[in-house]
């Protein structure tokens, strides 16, 4: 590639190797994975090198989950009642309720809550004959398939609904919020008679659910992976959100679940139930995707653009060891780096937080559940998987800095006369973002290709570059520029498909290595 003269950006071979993790243990009582450390590299444009203290990417024990959470006052990102910024990062445990017992259920959300989890995805009346196949202790979710009837039963620990009750409780207790989906979507959209709601039945159980949820930390979801099309399937929706709304007296915060390549905008924008957008930007790898219902994840930041003004995240992006694009034997299997990648293009358009999931873990498969499309292991191998652990290290990078003053800002990155090239396309698209005071940049750099950042986007007199490792959590000083022109910078590993973020500080502003919370 033909570049004019320009100061060297890269790391050497020294400061690439001070990006490896260093071992340091979880701040919790049963140690079970180190993460990296932060050290700093040469600082090309300044006088001399210096290094950083070893620093661990924080895990801190996980505080009680917010009882209520609340659209933040510019519209953008979810805080707590006491306006305290919330990171929403999910995992997905669709078959939690219905499938694993409480000593499963207990292994696993610890295990979430370990990794830096903030958010499980789970449903009420499963998608997988959760209507007739009993949970793990025999017990049904509702009475002849009645929704106006939920199976209770006198006493404690005997119904399905006691078992709901202990997970919800286990998880609030670990500080994870339970996204809670009534049902899944193949319960009310009828196909083949398979619909039990009507929007009288709706609001009633809604309503039922919400009194019994009040107290907790739930965030509602309705939906479930199907489309609105028609009066009738948004009659039940809009009732089942009113009845939630009114037994819970409007404590929680409601969303929609759509299908793959789809958002709820464009079946709910303007609704007042709404609080913020949720897309299911489909199992694919490519930010430009346009196969229809498995279109990319250039959609997050067309929601972001709507009005009126709600946030926005990917609930189901792919999924790790999910077949790409539905069709393994064109395509394979995803591994890590398929899910690093739209994770932070998500958060760099704009997102107020992301979810994860495994293929495996999202059925809870295990040899006594008929397998879902060739899962590749048992649930509990999986929730060790390299991308569940890696997804913290996005979580910690964006607290690290003032993460919801942040918009994406593509103007970050000069284009290439190939624009395909720089910022790309397919899955090698890079995404910019920075504070709305200029005080701090990303950018994400999805491979070893040298780009041009625009420099004048900082604010002050000098900017400190970093290079964060997604992988490990580590960050390595580059150097410090000053904040005029454009530079360009060459990630470590050039020519490979290795994923890092560019970080951009205004010196002034006094910030630490990326991914270690001040």
């Amino acid at each position: 590639m033909n570049r004019s003269p320009r100061f060297p950006a890269q790391l050497s071979l020294l400061s690439l190797l001070s990006l490896l993790p260093l071992t340091a243990s979880f701040c919790l009582a049963n140690p079970i994975h180190s993460t990296p450390g932060v050290t700093a590299a040469g600082t090309p444009g300044t006088t001399s090198p210096r290094t950083t203290a070893p620093a661990s990417a924080p895990t801190p024990t996980p505080a009680p989950a917010p009882t209520i959470l609340k659209v933040s006052a510019d519209h953008r990102f979810l805080v707590t009642d006491k306006n305290e910024p919330f990171f929403y990062l999910g995992d997905t445990a669709w078959e939690l309720f219905h499938r694993l017992n409480r000593e499963e259920a207990v292994r696993y959300l610890k295990n979430r809550a370990e990794k830096g989890y903030t958010v499980i995805q789970a449903v009420a009346l499963a998608e997988l004959d959760g209507l007739k196949d009993p949970n793990a202790y025999g017990h049904l979710p509702l009475t002849e398939l009645d929704p106006t009837r939920p199976a209770v039963v006198e006493g404690a620990e005997n119904d399905y609904w006691d078992h709901v009750d202990f997970i919800v409780t286990e998880a609030n207790r670990m500080g994870l919020t339970i996204a809670f989906l009534p049902t899944w979507g193949d319960k009310w959209f009828d196909r083949n008679g398979s619909a039990i709601f009507t929007p009288e039945n709706a609001e009633t159980y809604g309503e039922w659910l919400g009194k019994r949820y009040k107290d907790a930390a739930i965030i509602w979801v309705l939906g479930g992976d199907r489309p609105v099309d028609t009066d009738a399937q948004r009659a039940v929706i809009q009732a089942m959100a009113k009845g939630l709304g009114r037994g819970d007296e409007g404590r929680h915060l409601k969303t929609f679940h759509p299908p793959g390549g789809a958002g709820s905008s464009q079946w709910f924008q303007e609704a007042d139930w709404l609080d913020f957008n949720m897309r299911q930007n489909g199992h694919v790898v490519s930010y430009t995707e346009t196969v229809p219902q498995l279109r990319g994840y250039f959609q997050t930041k067309q929601d972001y653009d709507r009005t009126p003004i709600k946030p926005v995240l990917d609930a189901e992006p792919l999924y790790e060891d999910h077949p790409i694009n539905f069709n393994a034997g064109a395509f394979g299997h995803s591994i890590a780096s398929d899910i690093r990648r739209p994770l932070y293009w998500d958060m760099f358009s704009g997102a107020c937080g992301h979810t994860y999931g495994n293929h495996a873990v999202w059925q809870m498969a295990a040899e006594k559940h008929a397998p879902i499309n060739n899962p590749l292991m048992h649930w509990y191998q999986a929730i060790d998987q390299p991308g569940a652990g890696q997804m913290q290290y996005g979580r910690w990078l964006m607290e690290s800095r003032p993460w919801q003053t942040f918009v994406p800002d593509q103007g970050l990155i000069e284009p290439e006369k190939a624009v395909t090239s720089v910022p790309g396309a397919g899955r090698y698209f890079f995404a910019g973002t920075r504070a709305a005071d200029g005080g701090c940049a990303m950018v994400y750099v999805p491979a070893g290709r040298s780009f041009r950042v625009r420099l004048e986007k900082i604010t002050g007199a000098q900017a400190r570059a970093w290079w964060f490792n997604p992988r490990n959590g580590g960050a390595a000083e580059i150097g410090i520029f000053p904040t005029t022109g454009s530079q360009v910078f060459t990630p470590p590993e050039p020519g490979e498909a290795l994923d890092w973020v560019l970080v951009l500080d205004a010196v002034d502003r006094g910030f630490g290595p990326p991914g270690i919370k001040p």
